[in-house]
């Protein structure tokens, strides 16, 4: 469908495609790329967010149903609690997608993995001096023999093993081929490349990758998959995955919505609509259920998601501005990239300050009403007036009453509760510094 409708456009001269011209076209591009989505572990570590298992499920559930390949579902090692709700989402019923779940580079974590009957386990760890210096407090070579270690017991397990590198993106080239070589020599099934702080630009990212690949195809005899997981810190996250794909990298880890820590992780939503509508590839997902999807996290999460985020946000598709309605009430296509149907949308017109005749003449012609030039200048002038004559200050009002809520349900615990904790569990009472 997608296809039809862009290449008919093309061929009847209405538009110009770029995105098909040959010199534009990656030579490396992977025919398809599959999904890989962190929601349910990365989009949890969303500040003050919680999901009750029945909500992990419910998004586990509908992610399978639109064709997602991987599912990370948690962090077992984490919590009993968090063990408990994945192992019970590995017992429910998944047709397509693969369960995965994360593991720091200890045995205890992969014991937890192990014993949830997960499909996969992604081992992570970071390698650069600023982590092994003030997080890790070791040195390489433990993190290499933890690395390997790690993965051979996972594999000697018969489960998959994919390998994520954190903070790939600030890590020397050499020192990356170094734990990369070590990974793959130990089983490894997959190599994931994290831009864990968003730090890179799409060139940088080509560069990356391309240097990555190389260098590994030149130390081992093994043609192993690469995935790429990108942070949004500098709004790059979806244009640095793109690029990573258009290097070949065929697995792409999203977050619904792009929810996730600090500035969250590349949204899916927009992963796949561009894969498949700018570079023609096909991702395995039926996009027309992704709204319906990223209404479920919505709803789970508790955090609404921006009017104006790309794909899935209500203004999306909603046109205000009498000329654009003039366009779109002439062809669909000239003020919408793609028709929103595609993915389970639909075009909405706004009637407000900027209504103008258009909107007004096609409203009334399809109630059969007939009017003179006269009465539809006066209608507009009326449905303008409506809403300049508004209270602006009442408006807000009522929207600072609503950031103040959401602001209240973000809290967490309040420094007085955290040391009312300590206190009951030491039974010593804290001495509090002024600040």
């Amino acid at each position: 469908m997608r296809k039809t409708i862009f290449r008919k456009l093309e061929a009847q001269g209405l538009i110009t495609n770029y995105n098909r011209f040959r010199k534009s076209l990656p030579p490396k591009l992977p025919k398809k790329v599959f999904v890989w989505d962190e929601t349910l572990r990365e989009g949890e570590q969303t500040p003050t967010v919680f999901l009750t298992y029945v909500e992990k499920v419910k998004l586990a559930k509908i992610m399978d149903e639109i064709g997602v390949a991987i599912i990370n579902v948690g962090f077992p090692g984490f919590s009993e609690e968090d063990k408990k709700d994945v192992r019970r989402i590995s017992n429910e019923t998944f047709k397509q997608a693969s369960i995965a779940a994360s593991a720091r580079i200890i045995r205890s974590d992969i014991d937890a993995c192990l014993g949830c009957g997960i499909s996969e386990i992604s081992v992570f760890t970071p390698f650069n001096e600023l982590n092994l210096q003030y997080m890790l407090k070791t040195g390489k070579d433990e993190v290499l023999e933890k690395t390997v270690d790690c993965i051979e017991y996972a594999k000697k397990h018969g489960i998959d093993v994919n390998f994520v590198l954190e903070d790939a993106s600030r890590t020397p080239l050499q020192e990356i081929l170094q734990i990369f070589e070590a990974a793959v020599n130990a089983g490894a099934d997959r190599l994931v490349i994290a831009d864990t702080v968003g730090f890179l630009r799409p060139l940088s990212m080509h560069y990356l990758i391309s240097h990555v690949r190389k260098g590994l195809s030149q130390l081992v005899n093994k043609d192993v998959p690469f995935a790429i997981r990108c942070h949004n810190d500098f709004g790059m996250a979806t244009a640095n995955t793109l690029a990573a794909v258009e290097e070949g990298v065929s697995y792409a880890q999203t977050c619904v919505a792009g929810f996730g820590e600090r500035a969250g992780l590349a949204p899916m939503e927009e992963v796949v609509a561009a894969l498949e509508l700018l570079y023609d590839v096909d991702t395995g997902v039926n996009a027309k259920k992704l709204y319906r999807l990223s209404q479920q996290a919505e709803k789970s999460f508790a955090l609404p998601i921006q009017f104006h985020k790309p794909i899935v946000g209500e203004n999306v598709f909603s046109h205000a501005s009498d000329q654009h309605i003039h366009g779109m009430l002439a062809h669909p296509l000239i003020y919408e990239p793609f028709p929103p149907k595609m993915i389970g949308r639909e075009t909405t017109f706004f009637l407000g300050r900027q209504t103008g005749k258009y909107l007004v003449e096609n409203r009334l012609e399809l109630a059969g009403i007939k009017v003179t030039p006269r009465q539809v200048d006066e209608i507009v002038r009326r449905i303008r007036r409506r809403q300049e004559n508004l209270d602006k200050g009442e408006m807000l009002m009522t929207f600072y009453q609503i950031k103040k809520l959401l602001r209240e349900m973000r809290k967490g615990l309040t420094e007085e509760d955290f040391w009312k904790i300590v206190e009951k569990v030491t039974r010593q009472k804290p001495k509090i510094p002024k600040t």
